[in-house]
C-alpha cells in the first residue's frame, strides 16, 4: 500500500475520528500541486525510466547543486501552505499534550471535576491509548512532510525541499523535534509506572538513565527509533529540573540561569531578551522557556540520590545568590 493511501486511511479511521479537530499535512493536495506544475509535467516522462534512472537522478542530485531554478508556480502554493500546515500540526500536538498532562496533574484543581465527568469512560487503558494515538499522529505527519519534500526535490531536480526542511527545523516547527514529544514520553512512562508499577516494555517510549549517556527512546512505525539525549550541555550531567528553551535545547535550570546571567530564584523569565542559547546562540529563547515537569518527575524518581545531591547544591547556591543580591540592593539604597 502506498503511503498516500495509508495516510488517508489513518485520517479516516478510528484514529482519525479521535484527531478530527487536529490539523494535518495535506499530502494528497500538495502532491496534486506538483502534478499540475508545467515543469513537473515536463519531467514526468523521465520519472518512468525505471529504477536505474531514478537512482542515477538521486546520485546526480546529491553530487550537484540545484540544477534548475526555483519553480514559481509550485513554490508560491507549495512551501507557504506546507509551512502553515507543519506549524498547525506542531501547535495542535503541543495543545493536546498539555491537555493530557493537565488532566492527570496532581496539582490540577480541575482534575477531580474532569475525572468525575469521565469516570465511566476514562481508564488507564484509555489514557495510554490516547498517548499512542498522539505519537502516531505526529509520526505520520512527520513522514508525510518528509515524503512530500522528497517528491518536490525529485521532480524539480533541486535541493529546495531539503533546504525547507532545515528551515522549519530552525524555526522549531518540525514535529519530531518538539520538546513536548519528550514531555509526552515522560508522562507516558510515569503514568504506566503509577498504574502498573513498572514500565510498559512494549510501549513506544523507554528510558535508560543508568548508562553513561542517559537517553529517552521513541519507537516509531516501521521500527524507526529516535533517541533523545538527557544530558545537559553545560554541566555534562543528567538534566536537573529540565527547562526547554524556545529553540528546543534542554538544560538544567541552574545551568540555564547561569547562561542567561540571572539568579536561580529570579527564574528564566527575567532573562534579558538579548540572552543567547549556549548551543545555537539564538536570542530571545528564555522568555518562552518550558519547565518539563513530567521529565523532572521521571528523573526525580529514577535518580533519587543524584537528585537529592543536586537539590542540596542548588539550595546552597540560592542562599549565596540571595545574600549577594540583597547586599547589592542595600548598597544601592543606602549609597555605600
Amino acid at each position: 500500500m502506498k503511503f498516500g493511501e495509508t495516510f488517508t486511511e489513518f485520517l479516516r479511521g478510528e484514529r482519525g475520528r479521535f484527531l478530527q479537530k487536529c490539523s494535518h499535512i495535506e499530502y494528497k493536495r500538495l502532491k496534486k500541486v506538483l502534478k499540475t506544475c508545467r515543469r513537473c509535467n515536463a519531467l514526468k516522462g523521465s520519472d518512468n525510466n525505471g529504477e536505474e534512472d531514478n537512482q542515477l537522478r538521486e546520485d546526480e542530485l546529491t553530487q550537484s547543486t540545484q540544477l534548475y531554478e526555483s519553480c514559481p508556480l509550485c513554490d508560491q502554493m507549495f512551501f507557504s501552505e506546507l509551512k502553515k500546515e507543519a506549524s498547525d500540526v506542531a501547535g495542535c500536538f503541543s495543545s493536546r499534550v498539555r491537555r493530557i498532562i493537565h488532566l492527570h496533574s496532581p496539582n490540577s484543581m480541575q482534575k477531580y471535576f474532569i475525572s468525575l465527568c469521565q469516570c465511566f469512560t476514562s481508564n488507564p487503558q484509555t489514557t495510554a491509548q490516547e498517548c499512542r494515538l498522539l505519537i502516531e499522529y505526529v509520526a505520520m505527519n512527520a513522514i508525510a512532510l518528509q515524503k512530500i519534500l522528497k517528491k518536490y526535490d525529485k521532480v524539480h531536480c533541486s535541493a529546495n525541499g531539503r533546504i525547507f526542511k532545515s528551515k522549519i527545523r530552525t524555526e522549531h516547527i518540525e514535529p519530531l523535534q518538539s520538546p513536548w514529544l519528550m514531555e509526552l514520553g515522560a508522562f507516558y512512562i510515569n503514568f504506566n509506572e503509577s498504574s502498573r508499577g513498572n514500565q510498559d516494555i512494549d510501549g513506544p517510549f523507554s528510558c535508560d538513565l543508568s548508562a553513561t549517556e542517559p537517553i529517552m527512546t521513541l519507537m516509531l512505525p516501521d521500527s524507526v527509533k529516535l533517541e533523545y539525549d538527557l544530558t545537559c550541555a553545560i554541566c555534562l550531567d543528567t538534566v536537573y529540573k529540565p527547562y526547554a528553551l524556545g529553540c528546543g535545547h534542554i538544560f538544567c535550570k541552574p545551568c540555564a540561569c547561569s547562561a542567561a546571567s540571572v539568579m536561580i530564584f529570579q527564574g528564566l523569565k527575567t532573562a534579558s531578551p538579548e540572552s543567547k542559547c549556549p548551543i545555537c546562540r539564538e536570542v530571545g529563547v528564555y522568555a518562552n522557556a518550558l519547565h518539563m515537569m513530567e521529565l523532572d518527575l521521571l528523573l526525580k524518581k529514577h535518580c533519587k540520590e543524584t537528585w537529592k545531591e543536586r537539590l542540596a547544591a542548588e539550595r546552597e547556591e540560592m542562599v549565596k545568590q540571595s545574600k549577594l543580591y540583597w547586599d547589592l540592593q542595600t548598597k544601592l539604597m543606602i549609597g555605600y
